[in-house]
Order: structure tokens, then C-alpha cells, then sequence
């Protein structure tokens, strides 16, 4: 994987192929992070990356200048492997090896963003779970927004349809404003 823009633009990185991980295609980032930063000022974001696999969007929003980043990971490698990168490129990240369902119910942390990038064959209810656990505790800012990378096989707009939706192959980002919660 690469990073995209930012200050550590171009650089690479390679996970071990041990880790239970789907990076998010170039592709893919290359769109949310367009979508953003049409949106927001990205170095005054407060992000929460659920799920966050080899850490891909965490390093992403550190190059671009994102100051507070939380990487939440269920795998003790996965977790590992974001802090000695963060560490060796000069990415202020905070990990957690959490399980996210965990995390949400048990954080005191609000977020600007909160990116969730689950395994493909999540079900339906698990993501309206998570989305109904950040509502509940109110865990947006004011103009916060979820975003949901999943398969084409799952559609969150049936369940609201203030979702904005965007397919990139087989890939969907779903954002979801904290008003239309």
C-alpha cells in the first residue's frame, strides 16, 4: 500500500502477509479522501478508523495532517504492525486492541469522523448495530459523519435513506451524517 497525498506522500508500505486484512484499494482512498477534504478541514479532524487492519486510512489522515487518530484493531498484529509503522514514519496514531463493539460502548471519546471497514461478510445487523451503539452514546460531533466501506452485497440505504452512497467495483463507501441518525 501507499500513501496517497499529505506530507509522506508516496511512501510505501508493505504488511506482512499474515494479516487478517483487506487494505482499502488506492482507488477507493483516493475517492473518500477527495469527498473529504471537499467537506472538511481535514488537519482539524478528530477520526476514529474501526477496524483498521494494517492501518491504511490512519496513515492517510496523518499525511494529510489529521492531528488526533485512533486506530482500533481485534488483532494483536494488526495493532503491533500500526505502531512500528506509525512509530518508524512519524505518525501520531493511538491504537487500541479492542473489538469495536467494545470500544464504542466503552469510549468517553468523541469523533469528527468515525471509519468502519469490516470484514466483507459482515451482516446487515452487525453494521446497524455499531451505527445504532454510536447514536445512542452520541459519539459524532455536531457535524460528524460515519463511513462505512462494505461489500456490494450489503445496502445500508434501505435502512436510511440519507445515506450517501458511492461503488467503486465491488467496494461501496456508505457516509452517514450524525444528523440523519
Amino acid at each position: 500500500m501507499r500513501i496517497i497525498s499529505g506530507t509522506k506522500k508516496s511512501i510505501l508500505i508493505r504488511a506482512p502477509k499474515d494479516l487478517p486484512s483487506r487494505p482499502t484499494t488506492d482507488k477507493v482512498k483516493e475517492s473518500l479522501f477527495n469527498i473529504l477534504s471537499n467537506k472538511f478541514k481535514i488537519e482539524k479532524l478528530k477520526v476514529l478508523d474501526l477496524f483498521a487492519g494494517t492501518g491504511n486510512i490512519s496513515y492517510e489522515f496523518s499525511s494529510r495532517g489529521c492531528k488526533k487518530i485512533f486506530s482500533v484493531d481485534n488483532n494483536f498484529k494488526c495493532i503491533k504492525f500500526i505502531r512500528d509503522t506509525a512509530t518508524k514514519h512519524g505518525f501520531d496514531i493511538v491504537t487500541s486492541k479492542n473489538n469495536s463493539k467494545d470500544f464504542l460502548l466503552n469510549t468517553n471519546e468523541n469523533f469528527d469522523i468515525i471509519f468502519l471497514d469490516p470484514p466483507y461478510n459482515f451482516l446487515l445487523d452487525q453494521y446497524l448495530d455499531l451505527i445504532n451503539i454510536i447514536k445512542q452514546r452520541d459519539l459524532l460531533f455536531e457535524n460528524g459523519e460515519i463511513i462505512i466501506e462494505h461489500s456490494s452485497n450489503i445496502s445500508l440505504i434501505e435502512e436510511n435513506n440519507n445515506i450517501d452512497v458511492r461503488k467503486y467495483g465491488s467496494s461501496i463507501l456508505s457516509f452517514i451524517k450524525k444528523a440523519s441518525l
